[in-house]
């Protein structure tokens, strides 16, 4: 599938929940979080898609109905500072985030890119330094995570001997991605490919990594995605897309409280995955019955967990919309 998407899968929310009109522009697909838009007319910069980051919260394989004010701007300001940082290891898709006629439109400045179109790799990318989550539970029953053994005796919050790629398959919205060894995904990309993105992505959360130490933060663990454009002046080459490094796509912890043995402090969106299974939300996880609408005070503490990430990690502030 091309960054433009393929079709329209109408997102639910408000304040920048919903995808909006904008003049010049074409909307061709929604994600979870992002809008994707194509140019009514031919672009000056060429082959090119808008890509607006809303304000929507995914959670256990739904898009909740209450947006977190800001969250798009905060995604869209802290990729764009690591896809500086990361400048000089892999090429990007950002062509600008500036406003103007040839630029992002005046109405989504601040969340939004104009990008140059990419195929995209069909390959969640995801590289590991600490051990939790999916691949915890995976470890619990194996012993190793995509194929890659690992050491007896870690807990949850472990630091791995050295990073490790633990790849999954893209899964359709709505659904599970499923994680898959370095061996499935050279069956499905070949070779070259699938090594390129590989040692890409290690390179990246290593880079990434001690940048985020420095700044007392730890990266447990991040995915990113590639593609390859057409046009540009990396036609061709394998390039990094989509957002990077951004609390929806990694895990950051506050490395002063880091504790293996139970779950971390973390500045993402667990707040929200907390409340959901808690007795106060009344939300059954595993029925099929939408999650409730988040309280003000988990929408708040959530936006601030957000802004805390983007503060320690760029060294800068930001003003977003009050809860």
């Amino acid at each position: 599938m091309s960054e433009a998407g393929a079709g329209t899968a109408p997102m639910p929310g408000a304040a920048g929940g919903s995808a909006v009109d904008l003049p010049g522009w074409v909307h061709t697909y929604s994600g979870k979080v992002r809008d994707l838009y194509l140019p009514a007319e031919p672009h000056p910069a060429g082959d090119v898609v808008l890509v607006v980051a809303s304000d929507r919260i995914s959670a256990y394989d739904h898009v909740l109905s209450t947006p977190v004010p800001g969250k798009g701007i905060v995604l869209t300001q802290l990729s764009l500072w690591w896809f500086e940082q990361l400048d000089d290891l892999v090429p990007h898709h950002v062509v600008t985030a500036e406003a103007g006629p040839d630029g992002v439109p005046a109405a989504v400045a601040g969340r939004a890119m104009l990008c140059r179109r990419l195929e995209m790799i069909p390959v969640e990318c995801v590289a590991r330094g600490y051990l939790t989550g999916s691949g915890l539970l995976e470890y619990r029953d194996t012993g190793s995570v995509c194929g890659v053994q690992l050491p007896p005796g870690l807990v949850d919050g472990s630091r791995l001997p050295e990073a490790i790629f633990t790849p999954a398959t893209k899964a359709e919205l709505g659904e599970h991605d499923e994680n898959v060894s370095l061996d499935r995904v050279v069956e499905q990309i070949g070779l070259a490919d699938a090594t390129e993105i590989r040692d890409l992505t290690l390179a990246i959360y290593s880079r990434a990594e001690q940048i985020a130490r420095g700044r007392g933060v730890i990266l447990a663990d991040t995915k990113v995605e590639f593609g390859r454009p057409a046009q540009g002046e990396h036609a061709g080459r394998i390039v990094l897309g989509d957002e990077v490094l951004t609390p929806d796509s990694s895990r950051f912890w506050p490395a002063e409280e880091w504790e293996p043995g139970h779950a971390q402090p973390s500045f993402d969106k667990q707040y929200v995955r907390d409340w959901l299974t808690s007795t106060a939300s009344g939300w059954d996880r595993h029925s099929d019955t939408p999650p409730p609408p988040l309280p003000a005070d988990v929408v708040a503490r959530t936006q601030e967990r957000y802004l805390e990430a983007f503060r320690l990690l760029t060294g800068r502030t930001l003003e977003l919309p009050a809860v």
